[in-house]
Formats: C-alpha cells, structure tokens, sequence
C-alpha cells in the first residue's frame, strides 16, 4: 500500500480552466489550418522514401484498461530513421530553400531540391542545430540528401548511439557540457558568428519564423492518424496524450485538432518528465506566461529534457489543453514494458523512453490503481473513451532500450 501512495503524490497534474474561455480569448492555430495540412502532406509524399507509418489498435489492452480504444501511431517506421522528427526538420529545411528560390513549397517536390540544378542555384548551406538526438538527426539527414552540409549540438550526457546514429548521416555532430537549453543558445551562438542556418524546433523572440516550420512538418503524422482511424472504425479520439519537450511536437497536434474539431475538440493530456516540466510548472504559476524550469534535466526521457517552453506552442497549449501531467521516469519504463509485451493478438510496438510509453504508462495506473480515481476522473476517462497516443520514437538508444525492457531498469515499486 506505501507504493501506491508514493505513486499518486509523484503523480502531479493540472486541470486547465484556460478552455472554458470565448474563442475570441484563445490564440488562434491558424498556422496549422487544412491548407497549410495539404501542402505539407505534398511535400512529405514526395520523397521516395514516404510511406504511412503504422497505426495499432491495442484492442486486448483496452479492454484490459476498460476503455472503447487504444491506438498508438508508430513513428518509428519514418523514413527509416527510427523517430518522427524528421518530418519537421526536413520540411522547415524545404521551407527555407523555396524562399530563397523565391516560390511556393508546394510548387517544390523533395526530388526537385536534390537536383544539381537547384543545388548550383542556392550554392552551399551550411544547417545547424542543437538536438538530443532524433531532432539533430533528421536534419542532418535532410542535409545530407540535399547536398549540403550540417552541425549538430548535443547536451551533456547523450547517448553515444544516437551520437553515431547523426554522424552516420554525414553531420559533423559533437556532445557538449551544456543541458539542452544552453546546447541550443550555444547552436544560435554559433549561427551567428558563422552565417550557418540555424534549424531549432523551439522559438524565442526574434526567432519565430524556422520553429513554426517545423511545427508545420509534424502535421503528416496527425493527419495520418486521424485518416487512418476514420477509414477502419469511422470514429474519432475522445482522448489524445501528447508528451511534451519544448513543445512543438504537441502544440503541432493540438492546434491540428482545435482546427478540424473546434468545440468537439478531444481532451488532450500533456505529459512530462518530472525533472523537465516547464509547460506543467508554467500553468501551476498560472499567470499565464511560460515559465522556465532549470538545471541538469536528468531523465530517461532524453528527448522530452527541455526546461523552456517554445513561444511558438506555448499559447496553443494554454489555452486548449485539457490537461497537464508531470510523470516520474518509471512511468515511462512501464509503458515501454506493457507495449514490448503485449495482451492477445495486440501487436508488438518498439516504444522509446520519449514515444508513446509515458502516456501508456499513465493510461495503464488511471485504469488499475484505485488510488488513481480521482485522476482518472479529472482526465473523464471511462468505458466510453477512446485514447490515442503517438510513439514518436523506436529504440534511438538499443541498449538503454533493453535495460529497461529486459533487465527491468526503473520499476514501478
């Protein structure tokens, strides 16, 4: 019983009234609309290597967990690149060569921008970024299909792998003595001494354009899910969980949503790391800025380790979330368990420490621990509620990966 109550105390969340306001009150996520929705789906089915990643029905887990649905996006299929970033980064990287060439991106396929034509036209780019790693790897592999060159920052204490894994894509990547936040002031540093391109998924005043972008990129992946979902059940998510870094990936999802759903919109959870939760802390303050949250931001989840909100997501987020959670590290490391060991005929899925695992975790307690209750009923969580989670990453670090999965690193008691 001491276990259980250890688990709802290091369980924090926050009930948002920001949704209750007018619409006139909220920000508007016109920026994601379905015309921006087509021409970033254009751009993305254009590479050769563009294939709809899969969406899993969990339907043995959700009646495990007493709810209607499960499904999980599986990002890990994209671009054979083991995580969904590459869809931001390289359509920001299309974005920025169709304004210097002065036309439209949808006039531009992938193939168009890697031809020597084009290449002799824009001369050579020299893209920077500063990363955890799938982030850092996406646009070095964009880079690198383009012809051009990149640079990547890592924060202290990433993974070698994942290091190997940006290098291989022909980046020159180093890991510096920095956490995230400073790797990223150290890459725009830098930029700017040297005229590179800086391509970072989290905005600041003065540096807005490049982030939204990105933000843009990330759209495939909803739209897919939703597609997807809409073709084999006719149905749409009462529930979307979103784990949160500096916020692009999910404000990219949730502004998505507002916008095809309006009023009807799911209620979407926000989910972070404990020793990273800048979104969580910023709306406890609640005065409605974001709110930086510092130190070494030491979590399995490497990918979510982001102490300040992006600018750019931050007002989508306040004002449409339903919910926001900051989740210790087991949370994660059980989901990536459950999903590596799945119930009846519910398919296998490859989860890392910053993909869907966090959110399956969270699902799996709301729905077995009592203690949980009132949670799950903050979060309106019953029979009737269909919940879809996105695994924006496989195993970037195979052997952290099977630390967790096979020797039971981070248990829940």
């Amino acid at each position: 019983m001491t276990n259980l109550e250890e688990i709802k105390t290091e369980i924090q969340y926050f009930v948002n009234e920001n949704t209750r306001k007018a619409d006139s009150e909220k920000v508007s996520a016109v920026i994601l609309n379905r015309e921006v929705v087509e021409k970033v789906r254009s751009f993305h089915k254009s590479f050769p290597e563009y294939n709809v990643t899969p969406l899993h029905s969990l339907d043995a887990l959700s009646k495990q967990f007493g709810v209607r649905h499960i499904w999980v996006k599986d990002e890990s299929y994209r671009f054979g690149l083991n995580a969904f970033k590459v869809l931001g980064g390289s359509y920001a990287v299309g974005k920025y060569l169709a304004k210097r060439l002065n036309v439209d991106i949808s006039e531009l396929s992938f193939e168009t921008l890697r031809s020597d034509e084009i290449k002799e036209k824009l001369g050579d780019i020299i893209f920077v970024t500063a990363t955890d790693g799938n982030h850092g790897r996406g646009i070095a592999w964009a880079a690198n299909q383009l012809g051009q060159k990149s640079i990547v920052y890592m924060p202290k204490g990433s993974s070698e792998i994942r290091l190997n894994n940006i290098r291989n894509e022909g980046s020159e990547a180093s890991i510096t003595d920095l956490n995230y936040d400073d790797t990223v002031r150290l890459a725009s540093q830098k930029a700017k001494e040297n005229g590179w391109i800086l391509v970072q998924d989290t905005a600041w005043d003065g540096y807005e354009e490049i982030p939204a972008w990105i933000m843009q990129g990330y759209l495939t992946i909803i739209d897919e899910a939703i597609e997807q979902i809409t073709e084999t059940v006719n149905d749409r998510p009462t529930h979307v969980f979103l784990q949160a870094g500096v916020g692009s990936f999910a404000g990219s999802v949730l502004g998505y949503l507002v916008e095809k759903f309006g009023d009807e919109l799911p209620t979407t959870v926000i989910i972070e790391p404990d020793k990273a939760d800048c979104f969580y802390q910023s709306m406890k303050v609640g005065d409605g800025k974001p709110h930086a949250v510092t130190g070494s931001l030491n979590t399995i989840m490497a990918g979510l380790a982001c102490g300040e909100p992006s600018k750019a997501s931050w007002g989508i987020l306040k004002d449409y979330a339903g919910v926001f959670v900051s989740c210790p590290d087991y949370m994660a490391a059980r989901g990536m368990r459950i999903l590596a060991n799945p119930l009846g005929c519910d398919p296998h899925v490859v989860s890392g420490e910053s993909g869907a695992a966090v959110g399956i975790g969270l699902v799996s307690l709301l729905s077995e621990n009592r203690m949980l209750n009132d949670m799950r009923n903050a979060f309106k969580i019953d029979q009737n509620s269909k919940i879809l989670v996105i695994s924006t990453e496989g195993d970037t670090d195979p052997d952290h990966y099977r630390k967790v999965v096979w020797d039971g690193a981070y248990p829940l008691v």
